[in-house]
């Protein structure tokens, strides 16, 4: 083991003798290689990365369970692979009047944890790689903000339908107060009616009264002309006996007749009463019958007018959900990066070095490697 180890030292030794040996034909063709990647560098033209990122259109909908959930009309990660897969080149190609085989690659990538796009190319030519972007830009925006557009057509013919329905319960709960009104003339009038049958009620009340107190006085005459009849035959007067029994007769039948007349005069008032009651109780029950048909109407007026608080709310959520609709936005506008992307000069001349430096190690390795083959050989 500690032969192994000795043996690996002696060997790594070894290498390096070579490389110090032959370090200026490692050394100096390096620095070559290097001077020659700067130069080269040097001389290649510049290109700079500009890059832009936007915000797709969203908008809100409501889901089943009555919450509002922010919706994008597109996928970012659906427009990045559309710009990736070269679908707006020849549009843009022919918008900007640019042959597509000189278009530059267009790269796009959804920002993590983002909803954002971020979109670059690389050119020489800053404010042409601007116009590309710009011109993408309004290409998207215009794609994607028609489905947008018609998002906002669709809240705005709901609230026109909103409105329309509030005008027309508007119409219905006028109706219903015209309707109101109209029971309440109707029940005045009908309170006045039963006003005017009551009081015409006590007036034949009076009369039955005065008609019953007179039929009583007519009654009391009869029993007392029936009495002092009854008391002339008794006493058997002659003469003069046949001349009062008439009398008495006489004025017992005008008295029967007259309380006969009373009598149907009280039947007629009795029967004028009862009528009159009827017409009373009847009034009463189209009171009954008005009131509950004014009730029924307020409540529905309730009804609409609670309905009616109900789609200015929905009319209001559509606004809010209107205001909250985005257009697609540039987030940030097309612009260059500070510093070229290419060439890249520190990159290049650390290559140019690392590989130098490698290939002319081996090439000294292998000199090395032949000289000792000639002198073994000599």
């Amino acid at each position: 083991m500690v032969k192994d180890t000795d043996d690996s030292f002696v060997l790594i030794l070894e290498y390096f003798h070579i490389m110090w040996k032959r370090k200026w034909l490692i050394l100096i063709p390096t620095l070559g290689c290097v001077l020659l990647a700067g130069m080269i560098s040097l001389l290649l033209p510049k290109i700079w990365e500009v890059d832009m990122i936007i915000q797709p259109s969203k908008f809100i909908i409501q889901t089943e369970a009555g919450q509002f959930q922010e919706v994008l009309v597109s996928d970012p990660v659906q427009i990045t692979g559309q710009i990736n897969e070269e679908a707006y080149n020849r549009i843009l190609a022919a918008e900007i009047h640019m042959d597509i085989r000189e278009f530059p690659e267009l790269k796009a990538k959804n920002l993590i944890e983002t909803k954002l796009v971020r979109i670059s190319l690389k050119e020489q030519d800053v404010e042409k790689a601007k116009l590309i972007l710009s011109s993408l830009f309004n290409l998207l925006k215009r794609d994607l903000d028609k489905k947008t557009e018609v998002e906002i057509k669709g809240i705005e013919t709901q609230i026109a339908d909103n409105e329309n329905l509030i005008k027309y319960k508007g119409l219905t709960i006028k109706e219903n107060l015209n309707e109101i009104r109209i029971n309440e003339i109707e029940k005045n009038k009908i309170r006045q009616d039963i006003i005017s049958s009551e009081n015409k009620l006590k007036i034949s009340e009076e009369r039955v009264k005065s008609i019953v107190e007179e039929m009583k006085s007519v009654k009391g005459r009869i029993d007392e002309i029936d009495s002092q009849q009854r008391k002339a035959l008794s006493e058997k007067k002659e003469g003069a006996e046949a001349l009062g029994m008439l009398l008495y007769s006489n004025e017992i039948q005008q008295n029967l007749r007259y309380y006969n007349t009373l009598d149907e005069k009280l039947s007629t008032e009795r029967i004028t009463q009862e009528n009159l009651k009827f017409d009373i109780k009847e009034k009463n029950e189209n009171l009954k019958q008005i009131d509950a048909q004014i009730e029924r109407l307020k409540i529905s007026i309730d009804k609409i007018s609670n309905e009616i608080e109900s789609v200015k709310n929905q009319i209001s959520l559509l606004n809010e959900r209107k205001g909250r609709i985005d257009f697609t936005q540039l987030i940030k506008e097309p612009s260059a990066s500070v510093y070229p992307v290419s060439p890249k000069k520190k990159l290049n001349l650390a290559v140019a070095g690392v590989v130098g430096l490698v290939f002319f190690t081996l090439l000294a390795f292998f000199r090395e490697k032949v000289e000792d083959k000639k002198r073994g050989e000599a």
